[in-house]
């Protein structure tokens, strides 16, 4: 979110949260990226804040609702309040459950294993309308020609990345994978350590796709314990999110933590794996 937005989305939070009669006097930021996720406080209430233009809030909320009907690891809605997408001042705003960190924070690659399959497994169950993984390939593509967006990245690394990009999705498309529901971003920072085990946020990422690009986003480990991986087809799907998380951090507007230092590394990383 820009710079100059976060002070409103911050005031049309507290007062969504307030007009739903929740006790919102103070906000801590606890990331900041395409959207806004605050602390409420002293109501102890998540809120997700997005431009209206950038968001697809209802499709988040739909889903958690759902995933959590048939026993999936999601991390809830705020139950003081009924489920929905609040809209003011131009923002988007869902309210979700406040987890309190556990000790230790780090999920074992077993139990991270255990709750991507049982994501997976209740994704299955459901028919949701939702962009399929090479959309989401399309979309860095689309980030690579433009170079308005990527002024500072380089000729060479510009046609690195369009030709790993390209040429992975033809090479996973070939191998006619099995495409189901998935979260599309299942990184560590997208599951939370809590006393009730490990619970999925931001579903604003799911698409369609092979389980093993969701393993892709997932330490190198978990996917030693989720069962019948392809490995060569999570091999490439390795190699094109790489290639994909490169791409966005090139984005002049990218607000990564590390994001100059992380790019310049993921890049040579992929040198290496196309020589």
């Amino acid at each position: 979110m820009q710079v100059s937005d976060v002070p409103r989305a911050v005031a049309a939070a507290r007062a969504t949260a307030t007009a739903l009669g929740l006790t919102a006097d103070d906000a801590i930021v606890l990331h900041d990226s395409n959207k806004l996720t605050l602390r409420l406080l002293p109501c102890d209430v998540l809120a997700r804040v997005a431009p209206v233009a950038d968001q697809v809030a209802q499709l988040e909320v739909e889903l958690a609702q759902r995933l959590a009907e048939v026993g999936c690891p999601v991390a809830a809605l705020d139950p003081r309040v009924e489920p929905g997408v609040h809209e003011r001042d131009g923002f988007v705003i869902t309210l979700w459950t406040h987890y309190d960190p556990v000790t230790p924070p780090e999920i074992p690659p077993a139990d991270y294993a255990h709750a991507l399959t049982r994501l997976h497994a209740g994704m299955r169950e459901l028919a949701v309308p939702t962009p399929h993984f090479t959309d989401r390939v399309e979309q860095a593509q689309r980030l690579l020609a433009d170079r308005e967006r990527t002024p500072a990245l380089a000729d060479a690394d510009r046609e690195l990345l369009g030709d790993t990009l390209r040429s992975l999705r033809r090479a996973i498309g070939e191998r006619d994978a099995a495409d189901q529901l998935l979260h599309g971003e299942p990184h560590p920072g997208n599951l939370l350590p809590t006393q009730y085990g490990p619970l999925f946020i931001d579903l604003e990422t799911c698409c369609r796709g092979p389980v093993e690009f969701d393993l892709a986003h997932a330490p190198d480990e978990v996917a030693g314990h989720y069962p019948g991986v392809d490995q060569g087809l999570l091999h490439d799907c390795r190699l094109l999110v790489l290639a994909m998380i490169t791409t966005w951090r090139w984005d002049r507007h990218d607000r990564l933590p590390n994001g100059p230092r992380l790019r310049a590394e993921w890049l040579d990383r992929i040198r290496a794996a196309r020589v």
